[in-house]
């Protein structure tokens, strides 16, 4: 392969994930970096942990979230399901998703994802996108809502759903080959 094939090689991605993650949203971003070189790393609540996807399909976490930290990432995924409810609530988390934004490494998430830097406090004035069961919660933390497969703002990378997995995935993969 050449190295347009591989348009991220040597960078690493961090996605979160947990119970009741959004399969498709985990697991298509986690393939498509890898096919571009990215190594991935599945963080989630607890190390070495059988997570369920909302749909039944398994993964298990390489690490913990508390162990993690920006410095050691390219960029960050949060997918969706029922997942970022929970993590959001998780100081950890939070911390680390504000120390990727200091640094203004990618934050892409998708769907139910967004609550995560919702919660986080890094979208004032980020134009998003995200599931429409979460456009209010978007509006009220300041951030200015497109309906669109997928928004960037600066290193901000949102999209709605599954079906948008592709544009997702093409517009973070432009974002760190940039």
């Amino acid at each position: 392969m050449t190295h347009n094939e591989l348009p991220i090689q040597g960078q690493s991605v961090l996605i979160l994930t947990g119970e009741i993650y959004e399969d498709l949203e985990l697991w298509y971003p986690k393939l498509r970096l890898e096919e571009a070189g990215g190594k991935v790393v599945l963080a989630g609540p607890d190390a070495n942990t059988h997570y369920n996807g909302k749909h039944g399909y398994p993964c298990t976490s390489d690490t913990a979230i508390a162990d993690m930290r920006a410095d050691d990432f390219d960029a960050l995924v949060v997918p969706g399901g029922f997942m970022p409810d929970k993590l959001r609530r998780d100081k950890a988390v939070l911390d680390l998703v504000r120390a990727f934004d200091a640094a203004k490494k990618p934050i892409a998430a998708i769907c139910h994802g967004g609550w995560i830097p919702i919660s986080a406090g890094v979208y004032k004035d980020v134009r998003v996108t995200g599931s429409p069961g979460i456009r209010d919660d978007l509006v009220n933390a300041g951030a200015i809502y497109e309906d669109a497969s997928v928004v960037v703002d600066g290193h901000h990378v949102t999209s709605r759903r599954p079906d948008d997995l592709p544009d997702f995935c093409r517009e973070l993969l432009a974002l760190m080959s940039a």
